[in-house]
């Protein structure tokens, strides 16, 4: 049920005891498409059940995948249609989320009848060229129909698509994998360049269904063989490691804490948080760590004084999730942080560097803005106000756990965006500050 707003306040106590976050966000979206294409069908367990995972799932029923039983508590089966998929019945709506709206626009490029997919106000604000520019290349025809140029809504009228080689200008593992997605369908090999590390789960998600997918250059290049025929492998969703973020940085930051998060995914690609942390002197161990097709183990966490850091420029791609809650670390530790190159930010479900400086400054903060990132110096004490989300679920949440450690109640706006990615995230708040 959406929460309009949340409160919280400067805990008196540490956060203890252990908790399993929600199934990873990335994955979801990506095993809810290759199931839903596969041939036969395919359990899935720890499925993230937000908003726009859920977004993705029916996106696929509309393409004529059958879900059984209803998606919540976060297990069921997908049987797919053999890439197959049947035109849908009006407009594919996507929510809020971009990574739905990116991964299947390279599915229906591919397929041979008309789609459209669409979104909320924020997602139809948010730049599409980056995905089209290059299925164009394959021979794709779409259209962004959007009141802000290449923006959504996307107007796709599918054709068969043939193998490019494609250096990424940006390093974006959701253009990549909008590619990888669409080579399933085409005849010719498709080797995709990039200029830094991006997350890698597409590719191991391809090896998982039987999907012949090789990285070169120490995973700067990845190559498909054109035509696949992915088959159905049940499949276990780890924690997502971003949701478990919120809860690192704050047993970091709260006196006392001792806070372990169960089974949270450890993929390389996605841990660049955890690194900076320890750099600022976190106290952080993993302990049973294990692998199936995604590495995952437990994450304990203590807190620990911290200090400034600045984050190198190889490191933002992997962390530009976690910017809003290590801004959070930032602001409580002593020195300067400096985060720059990371103009990404920009178009995120709001201008995140905008909204983060925004409410920064509003408690308290000492931060200074720049058109890729900021400068943080921390230790400046912080009170707790009224804050905005912006309608963006990842402020919103980092704000809450800057809460813990300002002085007074800090409120924040229009939370209902927290169950695009987080569902129970202010139960959790709840179980671990009572």
């Amino acid at each position: 049920m959406p929460i309009d707003t949340l409160s919280a306040g400067k805990l008196s106590h540490g956060l203890r005891g252990e908790l399993c976050v929600p199934g990873d966000k990335s994955i979801s979206h990506r095993v809810a498409i290759l199931a839903g294409l596969a041939k036969g069908k395919t359990s899935v367990t720890n499925f993230l059940c937000s908003e726009d995972c859920l977004h993705t799932v029916t996106a696929m029923r509309q393409l004529g995948a059958m879900v059984e039983p209803e998606p919540n508590p976060h297990s069921f089966s997908i049987t797919g249609v053999d890439m197959h998929p049947e035109a849908p019945q009006g407009e594919i709506d996507c929510g809020n989320s971009g990574t739905g709206m990116r991964l299947l626009a390279g599915v229906l490029a591919a397929l041979p009848f008309k789609s459209q997919l669409t979104g909320d106000e924020s997602l139809c604000s948010r730049p599409m060229g980056r995905i089209i520019k290059p299925l164009e290349l394959m021979g794709a025809q779409i259209a962004a129909c959007g009141t802000k140029p290449g923006c959504a809504p996307l107007k796709i009228v599918g054709r068969k698509l043939h193998g490019i080689s494609y250096s990424l200008p940006v390093a974006s593992a959701q253009v990549k994998s909008a590619l990888l997605l669409a080579s399933m369908f085409a005849k010719e090999p498709l080797t995709v360049y990039q200029p830094a590390l991006t997350r890698d789960h597409t590719e191991r998600l391809f090896a998982h269904f039987g999907i012949p997918c090789t990285t070169c250059d120490n995973g700067l290049s990845v190559r498909t063989e054109g035509a696949a025929f992915p088959q159905a492998r049940s499949i276990d969703i780890p924690g997502d490691f971003s949701s478990a973020a919120f809860w690192m940085v704050a047993a970091c930051v709260v006196p006392g804490s001792d806070l372990i998060l169960r089974r949270v995914g450890l993929n390389p690609t996605r841990t660049a948080l955890l690194h900076v942390l320890r750099r600022m002197g976190a106290n952080i161990e993993i302990i049973d760590k294990q692998t199936s097709y995604e590495p995952y183990g437990d994450i304990v966490v203590r807190s620990a004084v911290l200090h400034g850091t600045e984050l190198e420029k190889e490191e933002i791609p992997n962390l530009i999730d976690e910017i809003p809650i290590l801004a959070i670390a930032a602001v409580l530790a002593e020195g300067k942080t400096i985060i720059r190159h990371a103009a990404e930010l920009r178009v995120k479900e709001s201008d995140r560097i905008r909204t983060v400086v925004t409410n920064l400054r509003a408690i308290g903060g000492k931060v200074e803005e720049f058109d890729d990132g900021m400068i943080i110096t921390g230790s400046a004490p912080l009170t707790g106000c009224e804050l905005d989300s912006f309608g963006d679920h990842r402020i919103a949440m980092s704000f809450l756990i800057s809460a813990l450690c300002s002085e007074g109640t800090t409120t924040l706006r229009r939370c209902e965006n927290i169950n695009t990615s987080y569902p129970n995230f202010a139960e959790h708040l709840q179980q671990l500050t009572q």
